[in-house]
């Protein structure tokens, strides 16, 4: 018989945006994003526009778009991993 890993929870928006903005510190593409944060297209295209209007992140448009967390979004990401570490998420 085989045995699955099945995640047992889901993951809070806190957790899927800590992901992307985790996966944006160099600067990488949407697929990139996607593939590594496990998400679909369209809820990434949901999260990116809240993050961008919260200036977690920057989009750098031009033949393609790239997408970086900004200074903001890796104060973000620390808070988020202090709290992370105190196990209170």
């Amino acid at each position: 018989m085989f045995r699955r890993n099945v995640m047992t929870r889901r993951r809070s928006h806190i957790e899927i945006s800590a992901d992307i903005l985790r996966i944006a510190k160099a600067g990488v593409r949407k697929t990139r994003i996607v593939y590594g944060a496990n998400l679909n297209f369209k809820l990434l295209n949901e999260y990116l526009e809240k993050l961008e209007r919260a200036g977690l992140i920057a989009r750098e448009r031009g033949k393609t778009e790239i997408i970086r967390t900004t200074e903001k979004g890796r104060k973000y990401l620390q808070q988020y991993e202090s709290l992370k570490n105190f196990g209170l998420l």
